[in-house]
């Protein structure tokens, strides 16, 4: 199953996919968290609660609704660096012997079609397309062969990288943790509908120009051995998020670079779980408190 986050004119919450349109869960099922990671992660008792809602739920035509983050404030955002052998070889570097992590941060969290930001400090802002996995339960040292049992769903996303910044610091979290620079969507896949993980196409488009072109078979560090490996370290939980690797075609291995500039379209997509998209906007550096 598919299940988003919309609003619509008439309602809004959580949602069902269903072809070409959207059943608005908690009009049958008030009592339905407005956050489908806590449906999803109290495990088949919240797919029978899905599956009873969306029998006589209110729906929407999808093109009529706003498809918002498909997920709550997650707890931690996680992304795995140079996890691609053609993106390692288009940078300059030996594929990596043992997994690269950095986090982005929790304020980075985007909507799938919301207007991305460019940096008021920077024109360095860098695209890859990436396979999101979504934890549903809480996992501490987990073994590669049960790795699936801590999975949610999947989603497409966008590793956004600022990469002046990121270069600054040798641990990345800088420019990767941008505000907007993590969206998400645009919807949940189920494992059950995503299907192998091991073989799935992701593309990336900068105004219509095909930049990325890769599979998640080539993983150097496949979904199950990412999620072996942080557990080791500490627990993954509900609403967790990893973005796994990108392929080849970043805008820093063109020479000289193809950063994405504003007024820019970027497309992202993952086969079988959507495509999502955004117009790159300035941001202005007015101060905000508060």
């Amino acid at each position: 199953m598919r299940l988003c986050v919309f609003e619509a004119t008439a309602g809004s919450g959580p949602g069902l996919i269903v072809g070409d349109e959207v059943v608005d869960l908690r009009s049958a099922a008030p009592h339905l968290s407005p956050n489908p990671v806590d449906i999803l992660a109290a495990g088949p008792a919240g797919i029978e609660a899905i599956e009873r809602a969306a029998k006589s739920g209110r729906r929407f035509p999808l093109s009529q609704v706003k498809l918002k983050a498909p997920v709550g404030r997650p707890g931690k955002i996680l992304g795995i660096g140079l996890n691609y052998r053609d993106h390692a070889k288009e940078t300059g570097r030996e594929p990596p012997t043992t997994q690269m992590w950095f986090n982005k941060q929790i304020t980075s969290l985007h909507g799938p079609f919301d207007p991305v930001l460019m940096p008021a400090v920077s024109t360095a802002l860098d695209y890859e397309v990436e396979l999101v996995v979504l934890i549903g339960k809480r996992g501490r040292h987990v073994p590669k062969e049960r790795a699936h049992e801590i999975v949610a769903g999947y989603m497409t996303g966008c590793d956004y990288s600022v990469r002046d910044w990121q270069r600054a610091t040798p641990t990345m979290i800088m420019g990767k943790g941008f505000d907007t620079h993590a969206p998400v969507g645009p919807w949940i896949t189920t494992p059950d509908e995503a299907g192998d993980t091991s073989n799935m196409a992701l593309k990336c488009w900068i105004n219509g120009e095909l930049r990325q072109n890769g599979n998640t078979g080539e993983m150097i560090f496949d979904v199950a051995s990412q999620i072996e490996h942080l557990t080791k370290a500490f627990a993954l939980e509900p609403g967790d998020l990893i973005f796994t690797g990108t392929p080849a075609g970043v805008g820093a291995a063109f020479t000289p670079p193809k950063f994405v500039k504003v007024g820019d379209t970027v497309r992202v997509e993952v086969e079988r779980l959507g495509a999502i998209e955004a117009v790159i906007t300035q941001e202005t550096a007015t101060p905000r408190i508060g």
